[in-house]
C-alpha cells in the first residue's frame, strides 16, 4: 500500500523530478508547483488505484501529466489567453539551404551515429532540456504538447486555436531549433560538454 513510509519516502523523492517536468511543460514556476502538489495529493488519495500494477514512477508521472494537461486546457480556455505560437521568423532556417530546398554543403546535419545509446544517456537528457528551454517559449508549449504529452494535432490546434498548417509549421521550427541545438551541444563531439 501507497501509505507505508517507504511509500512515502519515494513521493517525496520523485517530487524534484516532477517539479522539473511541469516547469517544462508549464514554464511557470506557480502553476509547475500547483500541478506537482496536486499529482502527489491525488497519489496519497489514491493508493487503493495503484496496487502495483506499474512502477510508482510511471503512475505519478501519468498523473502529473494529466494535471499539466489540465492546466494547459484552462489556460486555453480563459479570456485573453490566445497565444502568438509562431514566435521564429518565417527566414529563421533559410540560410541552411539553398534556392530548391537542399541542405547546404557546410549546415548539413552532421552523423548521429547511433542515436538511441544517446537516449539512455542521462546527460543526453539534461542537454535535450537546455536545448528545448531556448525554444521560444510558445513554440516549445507547440512542441511539447504533441511530443510529450501526446496532445492530436487538431486537438492542439483547437486548444490554441490555430490552424493544422501553422501547427504544422511551429512543430517543424521547434524540431529543427532542437536538432541544431543538439547537433551542436551533443552529438558534435568537440562540444558535447561544452556550457550552454
Amino acid at each position: 500500500m501507497l501509505n507505508s513510509d517507504s511509500r512515502i519516502d519515494e513521493l517525496v523523492s520523485l517530487r524534484r523530478g516532477m517539479l522539473k517536468f511541469a516547469r517544462l511543460q508549464l514554464r511557470d514556476d506557480a502553476s509547475a508547483e500547483d500541478a506537482v502538489q496536486e499529482a502527489l495529493a491525488a497519489a496519497l488519495s489514491g493508493q487503493k488505484q495503484f496496487n502495483n500494477r506499474a512502477q510508482l514512477k510511471t503512475w505519478v508521472f501519468a498523473i502529473l501529466k494529466n494535471k499539466i494537461i489540465d492546466i494547459i486546457r484552462e489556460r486555453t480556455r480563459s479570456p485573453g489567453a490566445a497565444i502568438a505560437v509562431d514566435e521564429f521568423p518565417e527566414d529563421a532556417y533559410d540560410d541552411l539551404f539553398n534556392e530548391k530546398g537542399f541542405w547546404l554543403e557546410d549546415a548539413r546535419p552532421s552523423s548521429w551515429g547511433d542515436p538511441e545509446s544517446s537516449f539512455s544517456s542521462r546527460q543526453f537528457w539534461q542537454v535535450f532540456e537546455i536545448c528545448l528551454t531556448r525554444l521560444p517559449e510558445n513554440t516549445a508549449r507547440v512542441f511539447m504538447m504533441r511530443e510529450m504529452l501526446g496532445f492530436e494535432t487538431e486537438e492542439i490546434c483547437k486548444e490554441l486555436a490555430i490552424s493544422p498548417t501553422n501547427c504544422w509549421v511551429v512543430l517543424h521550427r521547434a524540431r529543427m531549433g532542437l536538432r541544431l541545438c543538439l547537433d551542436e551541444r551533443w552529438f558534435n563531439s568537440e562540444n558535447r560538454y561544452a556550457e550552454l
